[in-house]
């Protein structure tokens, strides 16, 4: 008798990791899949006739619609079903990343990946807690959260390298064509390894102020990336700058008087957090926006392949893993203050590095001005991190991990937006889809600005915070 509950315990806990696996491969797939754009969007570009300043829609509008609903998607998932949810996550994920590759134009292909930010939304924050609830025993919980997590990091890394030669070997449609498969194997397997769970205490949802929060979000990056069209002061531009105002404000009003706020202004009493989550922003910022004019620089102007381009990044992904090691390391030893400015130094001396120096001749100047911006990738996001979450109670560790995936988003879609609008301005040329070296410079320039900022948040918020 005891043997085969001893069997029987061995096989639980063996469906648990299976069930991780499962979970972890649809995280994987969403991770995979925002970054192996990067490698295809001059391709994209090129084929579906995008302008100069037109296509980090593709981006920006996935990681906008994602940040602003994704704390919405946790709670829907919570009380209607986190399989239920997962699911339909899951279902329209595949099918709109099909939609993507069959994209006939841009247009399309935008409203495409505003569906898939949505889908995102819904089956990130359903896996998650479907993870939190599944492993219950704490040791395990966090073993589990911590391959999860991990996830994120091989799979942005996979999503440069697949993109590349996918690209250019298969064409750009299979960036996205390629999760079909991996969506029907997830949803063949869910019912099987994974069990419903839900929490009715919750009561409500806060639906106006994610529609809120997320159309803010949109018009203020539509106002960044329209200035060049209209002018800085044009009565467009000034328009758009009082919609969003207004957005913002109904935003806070709705968040002070909901009964179940989507974000509760009360968790930003913590320096700490208010401080890991601005450098969150400042480092997605110089990160993506980065990847989005460096693809452009070497593909157009370099005479990269796609392929040659996720290679080239390799050296950044690989050592932004030492960079989070060694930042774990001197955060218990030095404080987050002195890791926070040397991770956003480091981002700043990378970028300026490639400013500076002649890397188009250069390949290996190139990898290692690389190398140290990964380096700083690395080392900034997890002082950042640390601080956001250290200080949390227990009760408000969700809301905090939430917080932080959408500053991280937000970042990513702001940075994108205002480098794209720099080097589309200082881009004096008779091709509007072309960048020129004057628009690359002063782009990269910004990157060196967001990391001054960086380094600035880290002096003022991280004083008093050490760890070991």
């Amino acid at each position: 008798m005891y043997q085969i509950n001893q069997s029987e315990q061995k096989t639980g806990k063996s469906n648990l990791w299976w069930a991780l696996t499962l979970l972890c491969t649809s995280f994987f797939m969403v991770v995979t899949d925002s970054t192996s754009v990067y490698s295809a969007l001059p391709s994209i570009e090129e084929e579906l006739e995008f302008s100069l300043g037109g296509s980090e829609w593709i981006i920006i509008i996935y990681m906008l619609v994602f940040a602003g609903l994704v704390l919405l998607g946790g709670r829907i998932s919570d009380y209607f079903g986190r399989r239920r949810m997962f699911t339909i996550g899951v279902i329209f994920f595949t099918l709109s990343a099909v939609l993507c590759g069959f994209s006939w134009s841009g247009e399309v292909l935008i409203f495409a990946r505003l569906l898939q930010g949505i889908s995102a939304a819904i089956m990130t924050p359903a896996a998650l807690s479907i993870v939190i609830n599944t492993f219950t025993d704490s040791k395990e919980r966090n073993k589990a959260i911590g391959i999860w997590g991990a996830m994120g990091g091989i799979g942005a890394t996979g999503g440069l390298l697949i993109g590349g030669p996918t690209t250019e070997w298969l064409g750009w449609e299979w960036i996205f064509f390629i999760n079909l498969p991996i969506g029907i194997l997830v949803l063949i397997l869910t019912p099987f390894l994974l069990k419903e769970s839900n929490d009715r205490t919750i009561s409500d949802f806060d639906m106006a102020g994610a529609i809120l929060v997320t159309a803010f979000l949109l018009m203020t990056a539509y106002l960044i990336t329209g200035i060049p069209k209209h002018g800085l002061l044009s009565i467009p531009t000034l328009s758009l700058c009082i919609v969003s105002f207004l957005l913002l404000t109904a935003f806070i009003r709705v968040e002070k008087h909901a009964k179940s706020p989507l974000v509760p202004f009360r968790i930003f009493q913590s320096q700490t957090l208010v401080g890991g989550n601005l450098l969150i922003l400042f480092a997605g910022m110089s990160v993506d926006g980065m990847l989005y004019i460096f693809t452009m620089f070497v593909q157009q102007l370099l005479g990269y392949t796609a392929f040659q381009f996720g290679l080239t990044m390799t050296a950044m992904t690989a050592l932004s893993v030492v960079g989070v090691y060694a930042g774990q390391y001197f955060v218990s030893n030095y404080g987050l203050r002195a890791v926070g400015i040397m991770g956003m130094a480091l981002l700043g001396i990378g970028m300026a590095s490639i400013n500076l120096l002649p890397v188009e001749h250069n390949t290996w100047l190139m990898l290692i001005a690389l190398s140290v911006f990964g380096i700083g990738m690395g080392t900034s996001f997890v002082s950042a991190q640390i601080a956001a979450l250290s200080n949390v109670n227990e009760a408000d560790s969700g809301l905090a991990s939430g917080i932080v995936e959408t500053a991280f988003s937000v970042g990513g879609a702001l940075g994108i937006a205002i480098l794209a609008t720099v080097s589309q301005v200082f881009s004096d040329n008779a091709n509007p889809a072309v960048l020129t070296s004057s628009g690359v410079t002063h782009a990269f320039n910004i990157v060196v600005a967001f990391a001054l900022v960086g380094i600035a948040i880290s002096n003022y918020y991280f004083k008093k915070l050490y760890l070991g």
